[in-house]
Formats: structure tokens, sequence, C-alpha cells
């Protein structure tokens, strides 16, 4: 059974930081490019950051670049958002989505939720 889990939101204050992660099971983590994406309540799902199968590559939204990192322990099949320096508007609900390498796949988490706030 494929499953994407992730983990690691709360309530933060501003200029805080947390680490998500999404721990995946079911498939082979290490054929699958890995993103995370974030849903403000009211607004539509926003691509936050990518990762590449080989962790090679990393590409970040405008709006958070600077402030997150992701990481992936293909051996842990865990992928990881490292975020820094969180803004009221940073606060969302944060998805992680596994894209097949190789064919159509496309999985994706229950979402782990961020607030910001004082």
């Amino acid at each position: 059974q494929v499953q994407l889990v992730e983990s690691g939101g709360g309530l933060v204050q501003p200029g805080g930081s947390l680490r998500l992660s999404c721990a995946a099971s079911g498939f082979t983590l290490s054929l699958f490019i890995m993103r995370w994406y974030r849903q403000a309540p009211g607004k539509e799902r926003e691509f936050v950051a990518s990762i590449t199968t080989a962790a090679g590559s990393t590409h970040y939204a405008d709006s958070m670049k600077g402030r997150v990192t992701i990481s992936r322990d293909n051996a842990k099949k865990t992928v990881y958002l490292q975020m820094n320096n969180l803004k009221p508007e940073d606060t969302a609900v944060y998805y992680c989505r596994a894209l097949s390498s190789t064919t159509t796949e496309d999985y994706w988490g229950q979402g782990t939720q961020v607030t910001v706030s004082s």
C-alpha cells in the first residue's frame, strides 16, 4: 500500500523554524522526484520545493527561496523540508508529493498543518 505521511507541523512564532518530514512506503522512493506544496485557507495549492531522485538538483518557490531547504534520505525513505525564519503568511497545510521518474505514478500525502503566529 502506497503511503506518504507528513509530520513535523505545528504552531511556531514568527522567525521560528520547523522541519517537516515525509515518510514514504509502498514504493521505491529513490525512483521518485519529491516535491512539497502548501495550501493556505481560501487559496490554491502552491509549489514550495522540489528535489530530484538522486538529490542532484533542488528548486524552490521564489516566496520561500533562502528560507527553506529540501532534502532526502532514500535509505530512510524520508524527505525533509527545513523551514527557517517563518512568517505568518507561511501558515498553511503542507503536502508532499511523489512523482515517478519513469511512470505516471503520482502520490500525495494527507498534509501537515503549519501555523505561524505570536
